[in-house]
């Protein structure tokens, strides 16, 4: 049996799915004889939803004045703070998603003002000099509860001793649009395309600080962050606040409780005024708007680790089988349906990732030649992605296709196409991106 302490993310997650199913878990979860049924039950919301979650029951929008983009269009989207202008970003309903050619000449990570939104609900406006980290549970000293739990500040956090990482969060339904528009197999949820991804530079507290600070013991097993946006409520059900347990492992490793992203305080959307930051983890774990974090000696669930996040459908276990890290994945920082002129040399911008370790190799084919390796910049070697370009000279004016595969340095690469499951996650498929040569 694995060691109590592993932090591999596919492992936690199957362990955990044993322990719930065979009766030996705590916490606000599904019910075992319906998770069991979810398979079934997530089939027929894909047939029923097509392409689109079941949108959560909330107040009023929380946000400011909306901006608007250069037609006068409202360019806030619902339940969303920051301008969303229709160059920079695609909407849907409460999500941004970032437009790959938004990043052309960018740099290396995704300002704040183009990184992708993705919420559940409503962006919370929270008051920093009222918020209060609230850590509790039996894997505590003294056992703090929810009522009384051990408590510290803003102020507080950012007098502790403070790290920056680089680290890429992603959204576990990226690409989710293409099991539709190429494989036939649409599934419910946010239609994302490739923009439901970023890096960034994150600047906090580490975990393992301000646990060790509120008194950690050795019987520790999960610790559950919660977010304090509103309740998400789906299908006529309350799933309350978003949450999903880590082990004591991953939550001692590299998590990060993050109060600045790229050299400022963080933004709303973007969780302010602290959230975790959990690097290469599904961006589900990196909980905006962190208030309570229940530290446990006993195994931890939450919707977001039974009913949600879990592969459903034929060829996965009854139950759900388990989501781990982030497949590996290929963009052009290039618009949809881009025009590019016949007879001109092209320079094919694009930055490729994985869940699963740095990126080694990547290959371009542009329709009218073979598989070619594109050149990687030298300077991202080692980092959550890699950026990369290749020439194309473009012979005679039509349609094109361009695709783009990576390999990253466990030996993980991309199909041709996706395996399936019912709720879209980890899509890994080579995507073809559509141009026209004029």
């Amino acid at each position: 049996m694995p060691h109590p302490l592993s932090y591999d993310e596919a492992d936690h997650d199957a362990r955990r799915a044993r322990q719930w199913l065979a009766g030996r878990a705590r916490g606000a979860g599904v019910p075992r004889p319906r998770l069991l049924e979810l398979g079934t039950a997530m089939t027929a919301l894909a047939a029923a939803a097509g392409e689109r979650e079941p949108v959560a029951v909330t107040a009023d929008p929380v946000g400011a004045d909306p901006g608007r983009d250069a037609t006068g269009r409202d360019a806030t989207g619902p339940g969303m703070v920051k301008p969303l202008p229709d160059r920079l970003f695609t909407r849907h309903d409460t999500n941004a998603e970032m437009r790959w050619e938004a990043m052309a000449g960018q740099g290396y990570v995704v300002p704040t003002d183009r990184f992708f939104v993705r919420n559940h609900t409503a962006t919370p406006l929270i008051d920093p000099d009222t918020w209060r980290l609230s850590l509790f549970g039996d894997g505590l000293r003294g056992t703090p509860t929810r009522d009384r739990p051990v408590e510290f500040g803003y102020d507080d956090l950012r007098r502790l001793p403070a790290e920056r990482v680089t680290a890429l969060v992603e959204c576990a339904g990226n690409g989710r649009r293409f099991f539709a528009g190429q494989q036939d197999g649409p599934s419910p949820g946010v239609a994302w395309g490739l923009g439901g991804v970023g890096v960034a530079h994150w600047r906090g507290v580490r975990l393992s600080t301000v646990l060790r600070r509120a008194g950690l013991t050795g019987a520790a097993v999960d610790v559950m962050p919660e977010g304090l946006d509103p309740e998400y409520v789906t299908g006529g059900v309350n799933l309350g606040r978003v949450r999903r347990p880590l082990p004591i492992g991953k939550a001692l490793d590299d998590v990060l409780l993050a109060y600045e992203m790229n050299g400022e305080p963080l933004t709303p959307d973007h969780g302010f005024p602290v959230r975790v930051v959990v690097p290469g983890w599904i961006g589900i774990s990196s909980v905006k708007w962190v208030g309570p974090v229940e530290v446990s000696a006993t195994p931890l669930f939450s919707p977001w680790n039974t009913q949600l996040y879990r592969m459903f459908g034929p060829g996965h276990p009854d139950g759900g089988g388990e989501l781990g890290p982030q497949s590996v994945k290929s963009a052009f920082e290039l618009p949809w349906d881009a025009r590019v002129p016949a007879g001109a040399e092209v320079l094919l911008r694009g930055r490729s990732w994985s869940g699963g370790g740095p990126i080694r190799s990547v290959q371009v084919h542009t329709g009218d030649d073979g598989w070619r390796p594109a050149d990687l910049v030298a300077e991202d070697a080692g980092g959550p992605w890699q950026r990369w370009t290749v020439r194309w000279l473009p012979a005679k004016p039509g349609p094109a296709t361009l695709r783009a595969r990576a390999t990253d340095a466990t030996g993980a690469g991309q199909p041709e196409r996706a395996r399936h499951n019912d709720l879209g996650y980890l899509f890994d498929g080579v995507v073809r991106h559509p141009v026209t040569v004029c």
